[in-house]
């Protein structure tokens, strides 16, 4: 298990998964996965995680943790996962400096 700065989590969304975690009764921990699919070649999942697994990096935020897999974070690397309302209604969204390209419905991206 790997703690770095290679990905992050900021506040809003930690607050955003504490709040969840305590309502469902689990662990303040939210998984972050990279699957191929989606408008524009790969797509953000999230999850929460009972615990993290052996070769996850986690990124920590007042006592929220957010993990990722090794073969996501090659995809994920340098990422933000934020929490964002607008009129279009709330989501977390990942901030990804290595995205090529995006989608209008901000949970898919190229590389």
């Amino acid at each position: 298990m790997a703690t770095a700065p290679d990905i992050a989590l900021t506040p809003a969304a930690a607050a955003r998964v504490a709040a969840i975690a305590t309502r469902q009764g689990k662990p303040a921990i939210l998984r972050l996965s990279v699957e191929g699919g989606g408008c524009s070649g790969f797509q953000y999942r999230f999850g929460f995680a009972d615990a993290p697994e052996a070769a996850d990096t986690i990124a920590e935020t007042d006592g929220v943790r957010l993990v990722v897999d090794d073969v996501s974070l090659d995809l994920v690397r340098g990422c933000a996962v934020d929490y964002v309302e607008s009129l279009g209604g709330a989501a977390f969204r990942v901030e990804n400096p290595n995205a090529a390209s995006g989608c209008g419905c901000g949970t898919s991206f190229s590389v």
